[in-house]
């Protein structure tokens, strides 16, 4: 290689690595972007969280009705996400959707 052959590959190099580094310049400032909205909605989360448990309480808490141990067992199996219901019994609850037949036993007449 001669001197003007080693100066081109060096400069195209060079040149390739602006290039490089402008890309990594552009994804670093997109990470910081997006770690930045995670974080907002993370704690936006968390307060609706707080704030559907704050209205369940509430709502615990004005029923007249207070639950014997074993429903409260029921009721809380029922809340990780199982069947209580003789149908059903054990089985997940598919999406966390409701089941009027677990809420009554867990609710219903005594």
């Amino acid at each position: 290689m001669d001197k003007r052959e080693v100066y081109d590959e060096l400069k195209g190099m060079d040149a390739q690595l602006s290039l490089i580094s402008d890309r990594f310049s552009h994804l670093y400032e997109s990470l910081n972007e997006l770690v930045e909205e995670n974080s907002e909605l993370a704690i936006e989360n968390q307060h609706l969280r707080d704030r559907i448990d704050q209205i369940e309480n509430k709502a615990a808490d004005d029923s007249e009705e207070h639950l014997s141990n074993s429903r409260k067992n029921l009721e809380k199996l029922y809340n990780e996400g199982f069947h209580v219901c003789s149908q059903f019994y054990g089985k997940r609850r598919e999406d966390d959707e409701s089941c009027i037949f677990c809420t009554d036993v867990i609710y219903g007449r005594r």
